[in-house]
Protein backbone atom coordinates (compact mmCIF):
# COMPACT_ATOMS: atom_id res chain seq x y z
CA UNK A 1 0.00 0.00 0.00
CA UNK A 2 1.13 3.83 0.29
CA UNK A 3 1.56 5.25 2.80
CA UNK A 4 -1.26 5.77 4.47
CA UNK A 5 0.06 3.62 7.23
CA UNK A 6 3.06 4.76 6.85
CA UNK A 7 2.42 8.45 7.52
CA UNK A 8 0.65 7.17 10.68
CA UNK A 9 4.01 4.90 11.44
CA UNK A 10 6.46 7.86 10.96
CA UNK A 11 3.59 10.46 12.54
CA UNK A 12 3.43 8.06 15.99
CA UNK A 13 7.02 8.23 16.50
CA UNK A 14 7.65 11.94 15.53
CA UNK A 15 4.79 12.52 18.21
CA UNK A 16 6.15 10.22 20.76
CA UNK A 17 9.42 11.94 20.25
CA UNK A 18 7.83 15.49 20.21
CA UNK A 19 6.06 14.40 23.78
CA UNK A 20 9.37 13.54 25.43
CA UNK A 21 11.40 16.28 24.56
CA UNK A 22 8.21 18.67 25.49
CA UNK A 23 7.99 16.76 29.22
CA UNK A 24 11.89 17.23 29.24
CA UNK A 25 11.59 20.46 28.61
CA UNK A 26 9.09 21.38 31.35
CA UNK A 27 10.74 19.27 33.57
CA UNK A 28 14.13 21.09 33.42
CA UNK A 29 11.63 24.26 33.89
CA UNK A 30 9.94 22.75 37.22
CA UNK A 31 13.06 21.41 38.82
CA UNK A 32 14.92 24.28 38.36
CA UNK A 33 17.90 22.55 36.40
CA UNK A 34 19.41 24.17 33.46
CA UNK A 35 17.88 23.90 29.78
CA UNK A 36 16.34 25.90 27.61
CA UNK A 37 12.21 25.84 25.94
CA UNK A 38 11.79 26.60 22.20
CA UNK A 39 8.41 26.96 21.31
CA UNK A 40 7.71 25.73 17.72
CA UNK A 41 5.76 24.32 15.06
CA UNK A 42 5.41 20.76 12.95
CA UNK A 43 3.84 20.56 9.64
CA UNK A 44 3.34 16.84 8.48
CA UNK A 45 2.11 16.68 4.68
CA UNK A 46 -0.36 13.68 4.27
CA UNK A 47 -0.94 14.40 0.97
CA UNK A 48 2.19 13.19 -0.23
CA UNK A 49 4.36 9.64 0.27
CA UNK A 50 7.70 9.55 0.55
CA UNK A 51 7.97 5.54 1.20
CA UNK A 52 5.65 2.82 1.35
CA UNK A 53 5.08 -0.42 3.77
CA UNK A 54 3.16 -3.38 3.53
CA UNK A 55 -0.21 -3.37 5.27
CA UNK A 56 1.31 -6.29 7.68
CA UNK A 57 4.05 -3.73 8.43
CA UNK A 58 4.59 -5.16 12.01
CA UNK A 59 6.31 -8.70 12.40
CA UNK A 60 7.67 -10.80 15.47
CA UNK A 61 9.74 -13.65 15.64
CA UNK A 62 10.19 -17.21 17.26
CA UNK A 63 13.20 -18.31 18.07
CA UNK A 64 15.16 -21.85 18.94
CA UNK A 65 17.18 -22.32 21.50
CA UNK A 66 17.46 -24.74 24.35
CA UNK A 67 15.40 -23.73 27.74
CA UNK A 68 18.56 -23.62 30.16
CA UNK A 69 19.57 -20.66 28.09
CA UNK A 70 20.13 -17.43 30.09
CA UNK A 71 21.38 -14.02 29.24
CA UNK A 72 22.12 -11.70 32.24
CA UNK A 73 19.75 -13.69 34.24
CA UNK A 74 17.04 -14.21 32.20
CA UNK A 75 16.32 -17.62 30.62
CA UNK A 76 13.92 -18.52 27.36
CA UNK A 77 12.61 -21.56 29.41
CA UNK A 78 9.38 -22.23 27.34
CA UNK A 79 9.09 -19.61 25.05
CA UNK A 80 10.88 -20.48 22.03
CA UNK A 81 10.26 -22.30 19.03
CA UNK A 82 9.85 -25.66 20.61
CA UNK A 83 9.00 -25.21 23.96
CA UNK A 84 6.27 -22.48 23.74
CA UNK A 85 2.43 -23.48 24.60
CA UNK A 86 0.53 -23.57 22.07
CA UNK A 87 -2.68 -23.85 23.57
CA UNK A 88 -2.39 -20.68 25.96
CA UNK A 89 -5.39 -18.61 24.86
CA UNK A 90 -2.92 -15.49 25.54
CA UNK A 91 -1.21 -15.88 22.85
CA UNK A 92 -3.63 -17.46 20.29
CA UNK A 93 -5.37 -13.63 21.09
CA UNK A 94 -2.27 -12.17 21.14
CA UNK A 95 -1.47 -12.83 17.36
CA UNK A 96 -5.35 -12.35 16.47
CA UNK A 97 -5.44 -9.19 16.83
CA UNK A 98 -3.19 -7.98 14.42
CA UNK A 99 -5.24 -9.57 11.89
CA UNK A 100 -2.64 -10.58 10.53
CA UNK A 101 0.37 -10.51 12.44
CA UNK A 102 3.58 -11.95 10.38
CA UNK A 103 5.76 -14.65 12.16
CA UNK A 104 9.95 -15.39 11.27
CA UNK A 105 10.43 -18.67 12.54
CA UNK A 106 14.68 -18.32 12.93
CA UNK A 107 17.53 -17.38 14.80
CA UNK A 108 21.16 -18.59 15.01
CA UNK A 109 20.43 -21.91 15.51
CA UNK A 110 18.18 -22.66 12.46
CA UNK A 111 21.55 -23.31 11.27
CA UNK A 112 22.04 -26.15 13.64
CA UNK A 113 18.82 -27.89 12.74
CA UNK A 114 17.73 -30.64 10.94
CA UNK A 115 13.91 -32.11 9.77
CA UNK A 116 13.24 -35.46 11.07
CA UNK A 117 10.27 -36.26 8.32
CA UNK A 118 8.66 -39.34 8.18
CA UNK A 119 10.99 -42.21 6.92
CA UNK A 120 14.22 -40.78 8.67
CA UNK A 121 16.09 -42.54 10.41
CA UNK A 122 17.71 -42.38 14.15
CA UNK A 123 17.22 -39.95 17.04
CA UNK A 124 15.66 -36.66 16.70
CA UNK A 125 16.80 -34.19 19.61
CA UNK A 126 16.09 -31.00 20.79
CA UNK A 127 19.72 -28.64 20.84
CA UNK A 128 21.72 -28.24 23.84
CA UNK A 129 24.27 -26.32 25.49
CA UNK A 130 27.75 -27.79 24.19
CA UNK A 131 30.60 -25.34 24.67
CA UNK A 132 32.81 -27.74 22.37
CA UNK A 133 30.28 -27.16 19.50
CA UNK A 134 29.80 -25.11 16.39
CA UNK A 135 27.79 -21.77 18.23
CA UNK A 136 27.84 -23.00 21.72
CA UNK A 137 25.42 -26.09 20.91
CA UNK A 138 24.80 -29.42 20.07
CA UNK A 139 22.81 -29.88 16.56
CA UNK A 140 19.14 -30.20 17.34
CA UNK A 141 15.91 -31.84 15.11
CA UNK A 142 12.14 -30.46 14.41
CA UNK A 143 10.04 -33.30 14.67
CA UNK A 144 7.20 -33.29 12.04
CA UNK A 145 5.09 -33.55 15.28
CA UNK A 146 6.03 -30.07 16.37
CA UNK A 147 5.55 -28.91 12.60
CA UNK A 148 2.36 -29.93 12.47
CA UNK A 149 1.53 -28.28 16.17
CA UNK A 150 3.03 -24.96 14.57
CA UNK A 151 1.00 -24.89 11.58
CA UNK A 152 -2.02 -26.33 12.81
CA UNK A 153 -1.69 -23.18 15.53
CA UNK A 154 -0.74 -19.98 12.94
CA UNK A 155 -3.78 -21.56 10.83
CA UNK A 156 -5.80 -20.81 13.80
CA UNK A 157 -4.37 -17.30 14.99
CA UNK A 158 -4.92 -16.33 11.05
CA UNK A 159 -0.87 -15.64 11.51
CA UNK A 160 1.65 -15.21 8.15
CA UNK A 161 4.68 -17.05 8.43
CA UNK A 162 8.14 -17.38 6.92
CA UNK A 163 10.71 -19.83 7.98
CA UNK A 164 14.85 -20.36 8.11
CA UNK A 165 16.21 -23.00 6.85
CA UNK A 166 19.65 -24.29 7.64
CA UNK A 167 22.05 -23.06 5.06
CA UNK A 168 24.59 -24.81 6.81
CA UNK A 169 23.41 -28.58 6.07
CA UNK A 170 26.08 -31.01 4.61
CA UNK A 171 28.80 -27.90 4.95
CA UNK A 172 31.49 -27.99 7.27
CA UNK A 173 32.79 -24.68 8.88
CA UNK A 174 36.82 -23.69 8.53
CA UNK A 175 38.71 -23.21 11.21
CA UNK A 176 38.42 -19.29 10.08
CA UNK A 177 34.45 -19.24 9.48
CA UNK A 178 34.36 -19.70 6.09
CA UNK A 179 32.34 -21.91 4.81
CA UNK A 180 33.40 -23.72 0.99
CA UNK A 181 31.24 -25.08 -1.28
CA UNK A 182 27.67 -25.64 -1.72
CA UNK A 183 24.62 -25.66 0.09
CA UNK A 184 23.03 -29.34 0.56
CA UNK A 185 19.62 -28.97 -0.13
CA UNK A 186 18.66 -32.45 0.23
CA UNK A 187 17.25 -32.09 4.33
CA UNK A 188 15.40 -29.07 3.54
CA UNK A 189 13.99 -30.27 0.48
CA UNK A 190 12.19 -32.68 2.72
CA UNK A 191 10.65 -30.54 4.34
CA UNK A 192 9.60 -28.32 1.64
CA UNK A 193 7.77 -31.47 0.05
CA UNK A 194 6.35 -32.34 3.55
CA UNK A 195 5.00 -28.90 4.00
CA UNK A 196 3.42 -28.49 0.22
CA UNK A 197 2.08 -32.05 0.83
CA UNK A 198 0.27 -31.26 4.34
CA UNK A 199 -1.08 -27.72 2.33
CA UNK A 200 0.85 -25.55 5.29
CA UNK A 201 0.57 -22.58 3.81
CA UNK A 202 4.27 -20.69 3.91
CA UNK A 203 4.21 -17.56 2.96
CA UNK A 204 8.49 -17.76 2.40
CA UNK A 205 11.24 -19.99 2.79
CA UNK A 206 14.89 -18.10 4.66
CA UNK A 207 18.17 -19.22 3.79
CA UNK A 208 20.52 -18.75 6.46
CA UNK A 209 21.09 -16.82 9.58
CA UNK A 210 23.32 -14.38 10.25
CA UNK A 211 26.10 -15.78 7.68
CA UNK A 212 26.29 -12.48 5.80
CA UNK A 213 29.26 -10.28 5.78
CA UNK A 214 31.59 -11.49 8.24
CA UNK A 215 29.19 -13.77 9.62
CA UNK A 216 28.32 -14.96 13.38
CA UNK A 217 30.21 -18.09 13.50
CA UNK A 218 30.63 -18.34 10.13
CA UNK A 219 30.30 -16.71 6.86
CA UNK A 220 29.56 -17.23 2.92
CA UNK A 221 30.98 -15.42 0.29
CA UNK A 222 28.20 -13.38 -1.50
CA UNK A 223 28.63 -15.64 -5.17
CA UNK A 224 28.38 -18.44 -3.76
CA UNK A 225 25.35 -17.46 -1.54
CA UNK A 226 23.70 -16.40 -4.58
CA UNK A 227 24.13 -19.65 -6.15
CA UNK A 228 22.75 -21.45 -3.15
CA UNK A 229 19.91 -19.02 -3.48
CA UNK A 230 19.03 -20.51 -7.16
CA UNK A 231 18.95 -23.75 -5.62
CA UNK A 232 16.81 -23.18 -3.53
CA UNK A 233 14.46 -21.25 -6.35
CA UNK A 234 14.61 -24.24 -8.26
CA UNK A 235 13.15 -26.59 -5.63
CA UNK A 236 10.11 -23.97 -5.32
CA UNK A 237 9.64 -23.83 -8.91
CA UNK A 238 9.85 -28.13 -8.87
CA UNK A 239 7.99 -28.53 -5.38
CA UNK A 240 5.33 -25.88 -6.18
CA UNK A 241 4.96 -26.19 -10.12
CA UNK A 242 1.44 -25.95 -10.02
CA UNK A 243 0.66 -23.14 -7.58
CA UNK A 244 -0.01 -19.94 -9.07
CA UNK A 245 1.40 -17.90 -5.93
CA UNK A 246 4.79 -19.53 -4.84
CA UNK A 247 5.99 -18.73 -1.31
CA UNK A 248 8.75 -15.94 -1.41
CA UNK A 249 12.60 -16.45 -0.69
CA UNK A 250 14.08 -14.45 1.76
CA UNK A 251 18.19 -13.80 2.19
CA UNK A 252 20.51 -13.44 3.95
CA UNK A 253 19.26 -12.46 7.38
CA UNK A 254 22.64 -11.03 8.31
CA UNK A 255 23.90 -7.78 9.64
CA UNK A 256 24.31 -5.34 6.84
CA UNK A 257 27.68 -5.02 4.92
CA UNK A 258 27.65 -2.56 1.80
CA UNK A 259 29.60 -4.48 -0.15
CA UNK A 260 28.53 -8.18 0.45
CA UNK A 261 24.78 -6.89 0.00
CA UNK A 262 25.44 -5.42 -3.36
CA UNK A 263 27.66 -8.13 -4.59
CA UNK A 264 24.58 -10.50 -3.42
CA UNK A 265 22.04 -9.04 -4.68
CA UNK A 266 23.50 -8.62 -8.25
CA UNK A 267 24.07 -12.20 -8.12
CA UNK A 268 20.06 -12.51 -7.42
CA UNK A 269 17.72 -10.27 -9.38
CA UNK A 270 16.06 -13.27 -11.28
CA UNK A 271 15.64 -15.50 -7.65
CA UNK A 272 15.28 -13.56 -4.52
CA UNK A 273 12.44 -11.81 -3.28
CA UNK A 274 12.80 -10.02 -0.13
CA UNK A 275 16.69 -8.86 1.32
CA UNK A 276 16.73 -9.57 4.81
CA UNK A 277 18.72 -8.12 7.21
CA UNK A 278 19.22 -7.76 11.08
CA UNK A 279 19.67 -4.86 13.34
CA UNK A 280 20.93 -4.43 17.20
CA UNK A 281 21.30 -0.63 17.14
CA UNK A 282 21.66 -0.76 20.78
CA UNK A 283 24.57 -3.08 21.34
CA UNK A 284 24.91 -5.88 23.87
CA UNK A 285 21.94 -6.51 26.11
CA UNK A 286 25.02 -6.76 29.40
CA UNK A 287 25.74 -3.24 28.45
CA UNK A 288 25.26 -0.48 31.15
CA UNK A 289 24.36 2.28 29.01
CA UNK A 290 21.29 0.73 27.27
CA UNK A 291 18.99 3.55 28.79
CA UNK A 292 21.10 6.69 27.70
CA UNK A 293 21.39 5.21 24.24
CA UNK A 294 17.97 4.48 24.09
CA UNK A 295 16.97 7.96 25.21
CA UNK A 296 19.48 9.69 22.75
CA UNK A 297 18.23 10.67 19.65
CA UNK A 298 21.42 11.46 17.84
CA UNK A 299 22.60 7.87 18.89
CA UNK A 300 19.42 6.18 17.77
CA UNK A 301 20.07 8.05 14.23
CA UNK A 302 23.31 6.31 13.95
CA UNK A 303 21.29 3.56 12.21
CA UNK A 304 20.20 5.47 8.94
CA UNK A 305 22.78 4.98 7.24
CA UNK A 306 21.84 0.91 7.09
CA UNK A 307 18.56 1.87 6.02
CA UNK A 308 19.67 4.11 3.27
CA UNK A 309 22.52 2.16 2.01
CA UNK A 310 20.24 -0.93 1.57
CA UNK A 311 17.23 1.28 -0.05
CA UNK A 312 20.15 2.66 -2.63
CA UNK A 313 21.57 -1.00 -3.69
CA UNK A 314 18.01 -2.03 -4.52
CA UNK A 315 17.50 1.25 -6.65
CA UNK A 316 20.15 0.74 -8.49
CA UNK A 317 20.38 -2.98 -8.86
CA UNK A 318 17.67 -3.93 -11.37
CA UNK A 319 16.16 -6.26 -8.91
CA UNK A 320 12.38 -6.17 -8.05
CA UNK A 321 13.38 -7.15 -4.21
CA UNK A 322 12.40 -5.43 -1.42
CA UNK A 323 14.06 -5.22 2.29
CA UNK A 324 12.85 -6.27 5.24
CA UNK A 325 14.15 -6.28 9.24
CA UNK A 326 14.30 -9.94 9.62
CA UNK A 327 15.32 -9.70 13.01
CA UNK A 328 15.39 -6.67 15.34
CA UNK A 329 15.51 -6.69 19.49
CA UNK A 330 17.20 -3.36 20.56
CA UNK A 331 20.07 -5.17 21.77
CA UNK A 332 21.44 -8.40 21.17
CA UNK A 333 21.84 -11.41 23.79
CA UNK A 334 18.64 -11.79 24.64
CA UNK A 335 17.92 -7.73 25.35
CA UNK A 336 18.08 -6.60 28.51
CA UNK A 337 14.89 -7.60 31.25
CA UNK A 338 13.16 -4.60 32.48
CA UNK A 339 14.94 -2.86 29.51
CA UNK A 340 13.82 -3.63 26.29
CA UNK A 341 10.75 -5.78 27.76
CA UNK A 342 9.90 -2.08 29.20
CA UNK A 343 8.31 1.00 28.90
CA UNK A 344 11.46 2.58 28.09
CA UNK A 345 12.39 0.35 25.10
CA UNK A 346 9.63 2.40 23.08
CA UNK A 347 11.78 4.91 22.62
CA UNK A 348 14.12 2.96 20.39
CA UNK A 349 11.28 1.11 18.77
CA UNK A 350 8.79 3.92 17.25
CA UNK A 351 11.87 5.68 16.40
CA UNK A 352 13.05 3.04 14.31
CA UNK A 353 9.71 1.57 12.99
CA UNK A 354 9.80 5.37 11.68
CA UNK A 355 13.17 4.91 10.39
CA UNK A 356 13.05 1.79 8.46
CA UNK A 357 9.32 2.69 7.37
CA UNK A 358 10.76 5.63 5.33
CA UNK A 359 13.47 4.43 3.82
CA UNK A 360 11.05 1.59 2.16
CA UNK A 361 11.25 -0.95 4.35
CA UNK A 362 8.73 -3.31 4.16
CA UNK A 363 8.32 -5.56 6.76
CA UNK A 364 9.72 -4.75 10.27
CA UNK A 365 10.24 -8.32 12.77
CA UNK A 366 10.84 -7.68 16.03
CA UNK A 367 12.69 -9.92 18.12
CA UNK A 368 10.78 -11.76 20.02
CA UNK A 369 7.01 -12.54 19.74
CA UNK A 370 8.06 -14.29 23.14
CA UNK A 371 11.19 -15.16 24.40
CA UNK A 372 14.00 -13.16 26.13
CA UNK A 373 14.62 -9.99 27.25
CA UNK A 374 13.11 -8.38 24.55
CA UNK A 375 10.07 -10.21 24.15
CA UNK A 376 6.37 -8.67 22.95
CA UNK A 377 4.93 -11.01 25.53
CA UNK A 378 6.16 -11.66 29.05
CA UNK A 379 7.51 -15.27 29.10
CA UNK A 380 6.07 -16.42 31.78
CA UNK A 381 2.76 -15.23 32.40
CA UNK A 382 2.76 -14.37 28.05
CA UNK A 383 0.81 -10.53 29.23
CA UNK A 384 1.96 -8.07 26.40
CA UNK A 385 4.84 -5.98 27.54
CA UNK A 386 5.06 -2.46 27.09
CA UNK A 387 6.02 -2.90 22.78
CA UNK A 388 2.99 -5.14 21.93
CA UNK A 389 0.55 -1.96 22.77
CA UNK A 390 2.72 0.18 20.50
CA UNK A 391 3.06 -2.56 17.68
CA UNK A 392 -0.59 -2.71 17.35
CA UNK A 393 -1.09 0.33 17.48
CA UNK A 394 1.08 0.61 14.13
CA UNK A 395 -0.43 -1.99 12.60
CA UNK A 396 -3.76 0.11 12.20
CA UNK A 397 -6.10 -0.73 8.75
CA UNK A 398 -7.12 2.12 6.41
Amino acid sequence: MSCGIGSLLVLAGLCFLIFWIHHNSVASQTTGLSGIVVDGSVFINGSTSIASIDDDFICATLDYGPPDVCYHGTCWGNATLFTVDLSNPILLNAIKAFSPLKIRMGGTLQDKLIYHVQGDEGPCEHQSINKSDFLGFSQGCLPMSRWDELNAFFKRAGAIVTFGLNALYGRTVQSDGSVQGPWNSSNAENLLRYTMNKGYNILGWELGNELSGEGMGARISAQQYASDIETLQNLLDDIYGGFEVKPLILAPGGFFDANWFKDFVDHTTQTLQVVTHHVYSLGAGANDNLVSRILDPSYLNGIAQTFSSLESILKNSGTSAVAWVGEAGGAYNSGHHLVTDAFVSSFWYLDQLAMAATYNTKTYCRQTLIGGGYGLLNSSTFQPNPDYYRSTLVQLKD
